[in-house]
């Protein structure tokens, strides 16, 4: 790219205002007049205002004469200077996306057996050529487009170009710039370019599954598709790698089952991967030198190539990720993808910012691009076509790869409109498909009442939300290493725990909560992000280490609504006290199957939970009604919590159950609702859907760190 020199700017910053920029080195920044010349002659600009800055005088200038977008002007001043009419912050304006939203389905490369067609959408560009490299990499030809109706530059070439490589060059402000193909669906390794592929070679069919009632039926594990298998002890032969993590029946040194195969066995519905849309952060041809979650994304439709055993082939990553959905499919369980839509990974050097400048992205009042999601980029889903990028790759990736969800990252810096047309089209595809996101009410220049957050869950009602109220309840505070949650003995969350325990829709004497429906809270303690667990109590010099562990990851399972596990959490995961791994070694992020094996008798019991919700509906009421028609909780002696599910025989095998919670130190009597003999499921021991003992009587003891479930 050539700098252009200039010796004044002129900006289209509205469909018919021009800010004119005059440096005080030229003229002293002083001009009474200015005009823009269509081609034909010069109309006559009219100057609103006079701004003086520190280095030039802003003119403010109406036009009566409309530009049209996409062709090339000039604007003269009354000393005879000229500049070209550069295209500014018009492209941020309402006006725009009514003038130039295109609503076709065939953006990118549609590859037919005689010919090859391309589009683009580069309304701002007054030029656009197709870079092409045939597949003996030999030198690339360049190939004019033409423009079409909403600015969408379109192509024609003979041939079936399967496997030629390609990029797009777009002329904006008199400066070339080199893209790739935003809609690309393969890349080269590290993808430097994009490259034409037949998907037809790839395809499979997608597997009929068990069926899916209701959001809370849910289980979800989240994993990471190298974290699952790197570790020696996993058994994997392709660890680390999409097809490491599609491998059954693997088995650490001790004989136990690892994998995909393992977490089959623990009773999960859903496994949701970290992001493996391709990101930087990795280097796709020397993989383990780097490791990345994935958050850094760059070609959203394709499958990242540091997972591939063979990035240079761009057929073999999209092959290997739909062998491994199609093998957690062949175990009856479900794939949610997590999609980081909300930024790019470098702005400057993105496709969408390299094609159209400045407009998938937010700016603030200061015309400087915005930073909610604090890694430098807000991606601005609000405008026309970021909207249709983010819906038409979410319908890429359902349909393509046959998902069962998505997670969204910062969903909190989307709009409502985007997230209310995401799950319009997922119900169009699979109506039983997982919508989750964090909404996290971040700083973002949209008003609050657009944002996809946790304040608007109302307007996004089948979105399920990550329960930040949930996880600092019962863990304690995120941000606040050493504040103590209800599990890890503070007494003063006790109220609070009963609040997230009903699904945080609001029960007994609060009429409101977080959520309207216990569908859209997703209930957790631990996620890759911060402190595991297991390191936030060993931080805190925590007694009961264990006990207290078990207690909070069955409270999330007994909870109404959605239960998250993160992968591991089950045997008392630990990042050795790191609380941001990101990029950290595999040594930190890695499954470790060994401590798996040393800690069996927790994975039982947290099997043995997993059971019992999945054994009886009344654990898991899709409904804000049905759970204060059917769940109360007993006046039980502070930190002891007791909640009966009372009526409940229609959901299950049992008329009435009865859960207790002691995160004290001390053993406790809990008082049991009604007359009678009761079956236990669980104490501090065993957790079993069928009935490990009898309890007599109208008490029963709750050891210290422990909890109790009760049915008849």
């Amino acid at each position: 790219m050539i700098a252009i020199k200039r010796m004044f700017d002129a900006y289209l910053d509205e469909m018919q205002t021009i800010t004119i920029l005059l440096p005080h080195s030229y003229h002293h920044g002083s001009s009474s007049a200015f005009y823009i010349h269509d081609g034909n002659e010069n109309i006559p600009l009219v100057i609103q205002e006079r701004i003086p800055l520190a280095d030039s005088v802003k003119y403010i200038c109406y036009t009566t004469f409309r530009p049209d977008i996409g062709k090339m002007y000039s604007v003269l001043d009354e000393h005879g200077g000229k500049t070209d009419l550069q295209i500014g912050a018009v492209i941020r304006t309402k006006e725009f996306d009514q003038s130039f939203a295109y609503e076709g389905d065939d953006l990118g490369v549609t590859l037919l057996p005689d010919k090859t067609l391309f589009k683009i959408w580069a309304p701002t560009s007054t030029q656009v050529k197709l870079k092409l490299w045939n597949k003996d990499d030999g030198a690339p030809e360049l190939r004019v487009m033409h423009r079409g109706d909403k600015g969408v530059w379109s192509i024609e070439v003979d041939g079936s170009l399967e496997l030629y490589r390609y990029s797009f060059l777009v002329c904006i402000n008199l400066e070339w710039r080199e893209a790739a193909d935003p809609y690309a669906k393969a890349v080269t390794a590290n993808g430097k370019s994009g490259v034409i592929v037949n998907l037809e070679k790839t395809r499979r069919t997608k597997q009929v599954l068990p069926g899916f009632d209701h959001p809370c039926d849910a289980v979800i594990y989240e994993t990471h598709v190298r974290d699952l298998t790197i570790h020696p002890a996993s058994g994997v032969v392709h660890k680390g790698k999409y097809l490491g993590a599609a491998e059954l029946d693997t088995k650490s040194p001790s004989g136990e089952a690892t994998g995909l195969s393992y977490i089959k066995s623990l009773g999960i519905t859903h496994i949701e991967f970290l992001p493996f849309h391709d990101f930087e952060g990795v280097d796709e041809l020397d993989p383990l030198k780097e490791y990345n979650w994935g958050y850094n994304p760059v070609h959203f439709n394709v499958p990242d190539g540091s997972y591939s055993l063979d990035p240079n082939d761009p057929y073999k990553r999209i092959s290997e990720l739909k062998q491994l959905i199609s093998a957690v499919h062949s175990q009856g369980l479900r794939v949610i993808m997590d999609a980081v839509y909300n930024h790019v990974y470098i702005r400057e050097k993105s496709p969408f910012e390299q094609i159209v400048p400045g407009y998938y992205f937010r700016h603030d009042a200061d015309g400087l691009p915005s930073n909610g999601t604090g890694v430098g980029n807000d991606f601005a889903s609000e405008r026309a076509m970021a909207r249709k990028f983010i819906v038409d790759s979410v319908r890429y990736w359902m349909e393509e790869f046959h998902l069962d969800g998505l997670r969204f990252d910062l969903m909190g810096i989307l709009d409502i409109g985007t997230m209310q047309a995401v799950r319009k089209k997922v119900d169009e595809i699979d109506h039983s498909a997982l919508i989750i996101g964090e909404g996290w009410d971040l700083n973002t220049p949209i008003p609050n009442e657009e944002k996809a957050s946790i304040g608007n869950q109302a307007k996004i009602p089948r979105i399920g939300q990550f329960n930040d109220w949930f996880r600092d309840t019962i863990k304690g505070s995120t941000f606040n290493l050493y504040d103590r949650g209800y599990a890890l003995g503070n007494e003063r969350y006790t109220e609070s725990a009963k609040q997230v325990m009903a699904g945080s829709i609001g029960i007994g004497k609060r009429k409101t909560g977080l959520f309207l429906e216990p569908a859209q809270s997703v209930n957790y303690v631990e996620s890759h992000d911060n402190h595991t667990l297991w390191d936030k109590m060993e931080a805190c010099g925590q007694d009961s280490i264990e006990k207290r562990h078990r207690l909070a990851t069955s409270m999330v399972l007994l909870a109404q609504g959605i239960p998250f596990l993160h992968s591991g959490q089950e045997f008392f995961r630990t990042k050795r006290g790191t609380g941001n791994s990101y990029r950290s070694p595999d040594d930190v992020n890695w499954l470790d199957w060994e401590l798996r094996d040393a800690n069996l008798e927790n994975v039982r019991y947290i099997q043995g939970i997993l059971s019992i919700r999945r054994s009886h509906q009344a654990f898991r009421l899709p409904n804000t009604s049905l759970i204060r028609s059917h769940m109360s909780f007993s006046p039980q002696p502070p930190p002891v919590i007791g909640y009966t599910l009372s009526d409940v025989g229609m959901f299950g095998k049992w008329t009435t159950i009865a859960a207790f919670f002691n995160p004290s130190l001390d053993k406790k009597s809990a008082e049991l609702p009604g007359e009678g003999d009761w079956k236990i499921l669980a104490d501090e021991k065993q957790a079993s859907a069928e009935p490990i003992g009898v309890l007599t009587g109208k008490s029963a003891e709750l050891p210290p760190c422990s909890l109790l479930i009760a049915v008849r």
